[in-house]
């Protein structure tokens, strides 16, 4: 019977030996955690880098959008701001003084024998609040509050009595623009229409009639604007 001899058993069983060392085994996973280490740091870099890029962009967005907001409440108040001003403008437009409705008036409070020489007109306006700027409160507008002016309004009435008996129609005349329609509604309650001083001594006209002349003040109501 053939003996057989491993001449390389020796050394088979040293590289068998050596490949179950612990400490190569422990050297292999070693390597193996710091791989996996600077895989995890290289994702969790990336990751972090990911984050910025995405912070950084909400951020940018809510800039964006605190500026739009920022005009958007600018470009409120200009509207307000606007809003105030036409309906300001509105009222004074549906309430402002009309030459033509006082002509048409006075063609209508004629009286016989008294003839209207002159007349004028006396506007005065004077401020009375300032009003308040638009405010802000949280998201709200708050309007402010326009500026106001008190106008005042003094008609003056130059006028002739030519009457038989010159001086008589002095009241009828006055009396005739109390009850006239335009004047009842503009004219001051109390003391709406007044002599303005005494009719003067009779006067002889180029015709040779005799006349008295008189003024009479019409103080509209005061309004505030």
């Amino acid at each position: 019977m053939a003996i057989r001899i491993n001449l390389l058993a020796e050394a088979q069983a040293a590289e068998e030996l050596r490949r179950r060392d612990p400490v190569k085994r422990a050297i292999f996973a070693g390597i193996a955690f710091v791989v996996l280490a600077l895989i995890w740091s290289g994702m969790a870099e990336i990751n972090e880098v990911l984050a910025r890029e995405r912070l950084t962009g909400v951020q940018t967005a809510i800039e964006t959008r605190t500026n739009e907001y920022d005009h958007v409440l600018a470009d409120q108040k200009k509207v307000d701001a606007a809003k105030i001003k036409l309906d300001a403008l509105e009222k004074l437009s549906s309430s402002r003084f009309l030459q033509g409705n006082l002509l048409n008036a006075l063609q209508q409070t004629l009286v016989d024998g008294v003839a209207l020489n002159r007349f004028r007109i006396e506007q005065d306006y004077f401020p009375e609040d300032p009003g308040t700027a638009p405010r802000t409160n949280g998201d709200r507008i708050i309007p402010g509050r326009p500026p106001t002016t008190k106008e005042r309004i003094v008609l003056t009435i130059d006028a002739s009595d030519s009457s038989a008996n010159p001086g008589d129609q002095v009241d009828k005349f006055k009396q005739a623009i109390t009850k006239q329609d335009y004047f009842k509604t503009v004219l001051d309650k109390t003391n709406g229409v007044q002599l303005a001083n005494p009719p003067s001594p009779p006067q002889t006209g180029p015709d040779g009639k005799p006349y008295v002349s008189f003024t009479l003040e019409c103080r509209y109501m005061e309004q505030t604007r």
